[in-house]
């Protein structure tokens, strides 16, 4: 081969290798920018990350880990601050007292409940801090046995008609089944032992290494049974474990963290006065069968409201308006935001708003003399029994009303079930529930009756011979004829009332008629509800439909009787004390009522005024009126009168009156008015076994004489210089 074939050759290597070279450095090229365009790529993606990373962590970090968290929102009803309640005068006889409670959420304890459960029974021994007795039946220690022998696990109801027996179980029965701590209560009844194992294997509570059920595990399992209880039986029940809890045991539950276990501020009655409990009357939690009203109300489940008496009676006044709080809690149950919730129609924020004070038309310091005086009375007698005394003034304002016995509004709920089971009824409100008979007390009726129809005159007279011979085969007697063989003569209405002369008012209401004596003493209020805002019986007025009501014929003899407060003439105390204040006042026959005003809860203002509600006139002659109101100031001059009323600064007028009852001393009724040219007020007093209404004198002679001597300069005062707040 040539040289120049040879180098033709070498030149075409030399140039495919510098061809490929050229390659190479071309290829290497674009490997570099293609390496430069993906680091930057990735330090791109790497600064976004950090800077997304940096926004969620060091800008919005707080947010996120908010998010991040599970949190749950709850809404809570809060109960409103109870207003108070006032005398006439703006003393202030109930308030509130300020505490603390502890209660139970176990849905917030997860599965630390039971350890949660024991740390806080462990304080509370620690702290000698006693919480609320649990219902389990079985001894606090062992040996372990039932507390209860009769209805345990069920119990048996037979219906009257039919005769067929049903078994039913009880509460503990019930849980027994649902839990498995039973099989069938009905038939095989665990020991309290065995029930106790039960327990404890179904709640998952640990045992001591001896595997015996100590006294710290009993109470857990109380805790846990009353646990049970609000979730399977009792509806819409909350577990207050402890209440009157101080701040020093508060302090130690929140060191521990105790989750679920929540601390209430909660508001108390305080009442400031021995007196009036049947007026005052007391508070609770929501009865069963009204829970509903009060929840359509916008009323908490856990409200505490008016049982009896004022509180009862005032409840839409005292109350106030609940607000909604709304409470968040992150997944360990830790509340971590609390607000009020706000009104997404109106913008307006949920609190509760304090309930309105009650001003009473009471005097708190007669009340506590009328108290004081009825009891001593009836304690000397020898065969005690229930009593009343009502002091109301001339438009139906009650200024005292004492029922005997009576008890301290003060310790009312530990002493619950003492006055529950007392045979005298403390519970009982005899000044307006308590029916008595008038006996001589109704003859002012039967006057005004004659009087108004024109039966008789202030002058007109009837002789009183000690017997009445009207009907040849009933001769009742005057109470004269009876005790003396004598009687009292020619008498007039106003002698008659005097003398309490039952043959005067015989004659007058035979001629006047029962229908006429019934139709005025329903104008005066009797045999009629007063109106009064507590709850009252209606009583009953002798005549043909009383009589009808109780199965009974009518007779017109028994007019005779009627006439003087006897047949079935029954009334109140309160009935008689208007109707007496009906009578001295002209005729005018008012509501009977306890509330003066309402004032809000900074009192500022005046809320409501009551006024008084006429509900009778009867146009009574002033001379008729002056006969009858005669003769009961003459009464109160006669020598077993005068001893007790002479020492008082104004004239009085008064009326006995004694009702025999069946098998029974005979009952004392008394009422009378002050001062008697200018009525002021109006009492009855009406005592069992207390043998004539003279023996009561000396205790109106006591309340009127404290009325007058300090009602009259407190009467200057009012409640806003009275009171201060």
């Amino acid at each position: 081969m040539g040289e120049c074939t040879m180098n033709k050759i070498y030149d075409s290597f030399r140039s495919q290798d510098q061809n490929r070279e050229v390659r190479t450095e071309q290829e290497a090229h674009r490997l570099q920018i293609r390496t430069g365009i993906l680091i930057g790529l990735f330090v791109c993606i790497l600064a976004g990350f950090f800077c997304v990373l940096y926004q969620t962590q060091i800008v919005n970090g707080e947010q996120y880990r908010s998010n991040a968290n599970v949190n749950i929102t709850r809404s809570e009803t809060v109960d409103s601050v109870r207003g108070e309640i006032l005398d006439r005068y703006g003393r202030v006889l109930v308030t509130n007292s300020i505490g603390y409670q502890i209660t139970l959420d176990t849905s917030l304890m997860g599965t630390s409940r039971n350890e949660i459960l024991s740390q806080l029974l462990t304080l509370c021994q620690q702290s000698g801090l006693e919480w609320k007795a649990d219902a389990l039946p079985v001894s606090a220690e062992a040996p372990y046995t039932y507390t209860k022998t009769e209805e345990l696990f069920w119990y048996t109801w037979t219906d009257e008609e039919s005769g067929e027996t049903e078994v039913y179980r009880t509460r503990l029965g019930r849980l027994a089944e649902k839990l498995d701590w039973a099989e069938d209560v009905t038939k095989s009844t665990p020991s309290a032992q065995e029930l106790l194992q039960a327990m404890a294997d179904s709640f998952q509570v640990e045992l001591p290494e001896s595997g015996a059920i100590d006294a710290h595990t009993r109470q857990l399992l109380g805790v846990l049974y009353e646990v049970a209880l609000r979730t399977y039986e009792i509806t819409y029940s909350e577990y207050i474990f402890a209440e009157d809890v101080d701040i020093s045991f508060i302090t130690k539950v929140k060191e521990h963290s105790l989750t679920g276990v929540v601390i209430d501020t909660v508001t108390s009655r305080q009442y400031n006065t021995t007196h009036a409990a049947h007026v005052l009357g007391n508070v609770g939690g929501i009865p069963q069968e009204s829970l509903q009203e009060y929840l359509d109300k916008g009323y908490p489940m856990n409200a505490i409201v008016g049982r009896a008496g004022v509180e009862s009676a005032f409840e839409d006044y005292l109350h106030g308006k609940s607000g909604v709080r709304q409470i968040e809690t992150n997944e360990s149950g830790k509340i971590v935001n609390v607000s009020w919730k706000t009104d997404k129609k109106t913008g307006e924020t949920l609190e509760p708003s304090p309930g309105g004070n009650v001003v009473l038309t009471l005097d708190i310091g007669l009340q506590g003399v009328t108290e004081d005086l009825l009891a001593q009375f009836v304690q000397k007698l020898e065969n005690p029994g229930k009593a009343a005394a009502v002091v109301v003034d001339m438009t139906g304002g009650v200024l005292a009303m004492a029922s005997y016995p009576t008890y301290d509004p003060a310790s009312y709920r530990e002493s619950y079930n003492d006055l529950l089971n007392d045979p005298n009824r403390p519970l009982v409100n005899n000044a307006t529930t308590g029916l008595f008979a008038p006996g001589s007390t109704f003859k002012m009726v039967t006057a005004i009756a004659a009087l108004d129809s024109g039966v008789i005159t202030p002058y007109s007279t009837v002789p009183c011979t000690g017997v009445y011979t009207y009907y040849p085969d009933v001769r009742p007697r005057c109470w004269i004829y009876s005790s003396t063989g004598g009687n009292h003569g020619v008498e007039n209405v106003t002698d008659a009332i005097k003398d309490s002369c039952n043959i005067f008012f015989y004659d007058v209401g035979r001629r006047t008629g029962i229908s006429t004596l019934v139709k005025y003493a329903n104008l005066f209020g009797l045999g009629e509800y007063t109106g009064i805002e507590l709850p009252e019986s209606k009583g009953y007025v002798a005549g043909p439909d009383t009589s009808a009501l109780f199965g009974q014929p009518w007779y017109d003899g028994q007019t005779m009787y009627a006439s003087i407060g006897q047949e079935n003439n029954q009334f109140t105390p309160l009935q008689l004390a208007n109707y007496v204040a009906t009578l001295v006042n002209g005729g005018n026959n008012y509501q009977v009522h306890l509330l003066k005003e309402v004032k809000s809860s900074d009192y500022s203002q005046v809320l409501h005024t009551f006024e008084p509600v006429l509900r009778h006139q009867i146009d009574i002659d002033p001379q008729d009126l002056s006969a009858v109101k005669q003769g009961m100031y003459n009464l109160s001059k006669t020598a077993s009168m005068a001893q007790y009323f002479s020492r008082l600064p104004v004239e009085v007028g008064c009326k006995t009156g004694t009702a025999e009852v069946l098998n029974s001393s005979a009952n004392a009724v008394f009422v009378c008015f002050a001062p008697y040219d200018n009525p002021q007020v109006a009492l009855c007093l009406v005592a069992e076994n207390g043998a004539s209404g003279g023996n009561l004198a000396s205790v109106a002679a006591g309340i009127l004489e404290q009325y007058f001597s300090s009602g009259s300069s407190l009467s200057q005062a009012t409640g806003e210089n009275a009171l201060l707040h």
